[in-house]
């Protein structure tokens, strides 16, 4: 590590840095949001452009070099291609990505290629078309998987797909390891984390990484493979003669908070240096009164001295904010 790296009180670098840019979604995941939504923030209560703009260069300036946009669905905010563009303007980044459900991304991926978009992760929970709109409570599969051809059309590489996995949903596997066949997309399955005061998780519902690897390998062979391009925090495997790969993430039985790179900041403002703390800074009303970039460097300096140093789920910790409302 060099001198100007940016470090926590246990001395992981910090260089990645999660910016929600809306807390809406066109979409309603079982386990997101219940069927009636959740109540957004007001428009005022939302970062504008130029504020996470002036975010991210105070965050590129003490040493982040990677960026991923989530939401909600960053997809629906007006104006999402000119952010990308500004965001690839400011000295330091080296990674610019986004989180998406993939309904808009056919429509939107050449647009956000050309303004400086690096890569994709595209949620998908299901490939079969009833489970999706059920899953979804009215999505449409064809459209994501339009916006994975599109992805690969427009060289926003490497394609992530992000699978939450949980009993009854993740069961039919066969349609995600047909993908991997299909295209070199890299499959991670989830393992189901209590996020939100309305989450349906429960021990009924989780299924740990090991049992789904359990499942796969009734298609076949699995060899260990090199991780692609990218900050997450999954393991890789692949099927011979598979173009993509099969990945998991394991917060549950397998946390990986000693390697934890990174912070977040929400659509409304608030910094988080953990995704399952209920500690947020409130960044919008400093930036607001007139702060300037080098307070609001300071604030996520010493912000980072109080990052813990691993989760409590295994102590049946919930924390109230859904991910929609955290970024994905």
């Amino acid at each position: 590590m060099s001198e100007s790296d940016l470090l926590d009180s246990y001395k992981r670098k910090i260089d990645y840095l999660r910016l929600a840019v809306t807390d809406r979604c066109n979409l309603r995941c079982v386990y997101c949001m219940p069927p009636e939504g959740v109540k957004s923030k007001k428009p005022e209560e939302i970062l504008r452009y130029e504020e996470i703009e002036f975010i991210a260069r105070c965050a590129a300036k003490i040493g982040v070099s990677k960026v991923r946009l989530t939401g909600g669905e960053p997809l629906v905010r007006k104006g999402i291609v000119d952010l990308v563009k500004s965001l690839s303007e400011i000295p330091g980044f080296k990674d610019i990505s986004l989180t998406t459900n993939g309904i808009f991304l056919a429509e939107l991926a050449p647009y956000l290629s050309k303004a400086g978009l690096t890569r994709v992760n595209i949620s998908l929970d299901s490939v079969d078309p009833e489970a999706y709109k059920n899953l979804t409570r009215g999505g449409d599969v064809n459209l994501v998987l339009k916006g994975i051809k599109a992805a690969f059309d427009c060289n926003l590489i490497p394609v992530k797909i992000n699978v939450v996995a949980m009993k009854g949903i993740s069961d039919d596997l066969k349609h995600f390891v047909k993908l991997t066949y299909e295209y070199p997309v890299h499959i991670r399955f989830i393992e189901y984390m209590p996020v939100g005061a309305d989450s349906t998780w429960s021990k009924n519902t989780f299924i740990s990484y090991k049992e789904i690897m359990k499942k796969l390998l009734s298609f076949g062979k699995l060899d260990a493979a090199e991780s692609p391009v990218g900050a997450g925090p999954a393991v890789y495997y692949k099927f011979p003669k598979a173009l993509g790969t099969i990945g998991f993430i394991s917060p549950i039985t397998n946390h990986f908070c000693t390697k934890c790179n990174r912070i977040r900041v929400t659509a409304d403002g608030k910094l988080k240096t953990c995704l399952f703390s209920e500690r947020e800074i409130d960044l919008i009303k400093r930036i607001r009164e007139g702060a300037t970039e080098d307070e609001i460097c300071e604030v996520i300096k010493t912000a980072l001295r109080d990052k813990p140093e691993g989760h409590k789920l295994a102590e049946n910790k919930r924390i109230s904010r859904g991910m929609s409302q955290i970024g994905g």
